[in-house]
């Protein structure tokens, strides 16, 4: 069987080394992916899942906020991304969120952020590297726990920003240690997780392939039950 086609989009400033990392993952977890990003072609009626990636702060006039700290804003990518999510989700198509990615799933469902997340939770809090040095906690009974088990793990983090409301069907899936959000999840199919952590730089912990294996396998699903319908649609044409 051939892999489903995930296609991730990444930030035109560091998309050229954070994209080759995501694929590895989702290669390795039975996937390929297609790297997307603004000026590149984005068109869903040809890939099975969808991952929406790190990098630049989301501008808060699409969540109703003011201008604040964020310095790395990219409104050209904001556009395309919360377009692709809505679409994504629209038509079943199993999406991954990765740290501005999970921000942006919350957003697209009508979510709000926290701009300065580590104020609100205590700057003496703040871990900002690529090591697993943050501890979550996985709520039980959540997508999220059926794929990586429900024990705390060690993450890494490089975010200034975090969900704050939660968008329309998402439910929190983990918090750190200090209560802030660290994972979010939509309740009902289809797929579509965030966790705002770079599970892409732990590939070597088997709790983090997981993420990539669950979205690949949803891919999959969705792969197969598109074929089916449009060899149904064929049969009676």
């Amino acid at each position: 069987m051939t892999r489903p086609l995930i296609a991730v989009t990444t930030s035109n400033r560091t998309g050229w080394r954070v994209y080759p990392l995501i694929n590895l993952n989702v290669w390795i977890t039975g996937g390929r992916g297609v790297r997307w990003g603004v000026g590149r072609v984005a068109d869903l009626e040809h890939v099975d899942g969808l991952i929406i990636g790190g990098g630049d702060d989301i501008g808060p006039e699409l969540y109703g906020g003011t201008l604040g700290i964020s310095a790395k804003l990219d409104p050209e990518r904001d556009e395309l991304e919360s377009c692709l999510a809505e679409a994504a989700l629209e038509r079943n198509i199993p999406v991954l969120g990765i740290c501005r990615g999970s921000q942006m799933l919350n957003v697209a469902l009508g979510g709000t952020l926290d701009q300065d997340a580590w104020s609100t939770f205590g700057p003496e809090r703040k871990i900002k590297t690529i090591l697993p040095k943050r501890e979550v906690c996985i709520e039980s009974e959540t997508h999220l726990s059926l794929i990586s088990g429900e024990k705390p793990m060690k993450v890494n983090a490089l975010h200034t920003q975090a969900v704050d409301k939660l968008g329309r069907g998402m439910r929190v899936s983990a918090r750190d240690t200090g209560g802030m959000v660290q994972a979010i999840e939509r309740v009902s199919d289809p797929f579509a997780l965030g966790v705002q952590w770079h599970p892409e730089h732990l590939f070597y912990a088997h709790r983090q392939r997981a993420i990539f294996r669950a979205l690949v396998a949803a891919a999959h699903a969705y792969r197969r039950d598109r074929n089916q319908t449009h060899a149904m649609r064929n049969e009676m044409a």
